[in-house]
């Protein structure tokens, strides 16, 4: 773990120097209570700023327990919640946890990333609830990039309506095609300045919603996630393979087929070009 962060924190700080700029360091907290303690020492020593704390190994305990596991890695380090959906590991997570995890004065943050509506707005509105108008939200939800980031969330806050949006996005889609996702978050940041909403950025949330389906293999409950990112950096020359560490970590059955569909059918969701441009420099 150590030495995995530090390269990670190491590469950063390398970047910072030729280009300055604001910049928070997030570690993943994934194990159980101990071994998520002993994670956040690290990444503190490491000097990250904060801890994206997973709840996914604690699939049998109450909320009560769950804020207690919170409330004592925030101790250690700030915390940015983690709404993981059930299909690959995470588990439903209430109103009630997420109304006491707000009161942690520790958190700064939280990834929502059910993909249920429902759940992300349980959310959304506990942390209303809890006077916690200093939370900043990041979607998660693959299945809804450009719905989440340019919808006002009706919430009742401080005796009044208000509305709260997502500050910006945490996404799995976003580790392939990245330009496009940088480019798409500042177009939806300047919609949202403007008040209006384009139908066509949200025709391409629908086109990345669909393209999402076949990477990240939705239609064989997500099993194929990984090796579907990596085959989109193999066909970019990013990566030698789409093959995976754990054998069991392949592309599903027609998979690969529905790659090649999102691929015809949307190109102007890549950014093969910009890879390319940057491709000898990148691997060289």
């Amino acid at each position: 773990y150590r030495p995995v962060l530090k390269l990670a924190a190491d590469t950063v700080r390398e970047s910072l120097r030729n280009a300055p700029r604001p910049f928070a360091m997030i570690a993943g907290l994934v194990r159980p209570p101990d071994q998520a303690i002993a994670e956040a020492e690290i990444a503190r020593s490491l000097g990250y700023h904060a801890g994206l704390l997973s709840l996914g190994a604690l699939t049998r305990v109450s909320d009560e327990q769950l804020v207690a596991h919170c409330r004592e890695v925030a101790q250690v380090i700030p915390l940015m919640g983690f709404y993981l959906q059930p299909a690959v590991g995470g588990r439903v997570l209430s109103y009630d946890f997420w109304r006491a995890f707000a009161e942690i004065e520790n958190v700064w943050a939280v990834k929502v990333a059910p993909f249920n509506r429902y759940w992300t707005q349980d959310v959304i509105r506990a942390l209303a609830d809890a006077g916690r108008d200093d939370i900043a939200l990041y979607t998660g939800n693959d299945d809804s990039i450009v719905n989440d980031l340019l919808t006002p969330f009706p919430v009742r806050a401080h005796g009044t309506m208000q509305v709260r949006w997502f500050d910006g996005g945490l996404l799995g889609q976003w580790a392939m095609w990245t330009e496009r996702a940088v480019d798409l978050l500042a177009r939806c940041k300047a919609q949202r300045a403007a008040g209006t909403v384009d139908l066509e950025l949200l025709e391409e949330g629908a086109a990345l919603t669909d393209a999402n389906g076949a990477i990240f293999d939705a239609a064989h409950s997500f099993s194929g996630c990984i090796p579907g990112i990596q085959e989109v950096l193999r066909r970019q020359g990013l990566l030698a393979s789409a093959a995976c560490l754990e054998q069991k970590e392949r592309l599903s059955q027609g998979q690969g087929e529905e790659i090649d569909r999102i691929y015809d059918q949307y190109p102007a969701l890549r950014d093969d070009e910009f890879v390319e441009r940057n491709l000898d420099r990148w691997i060289g």
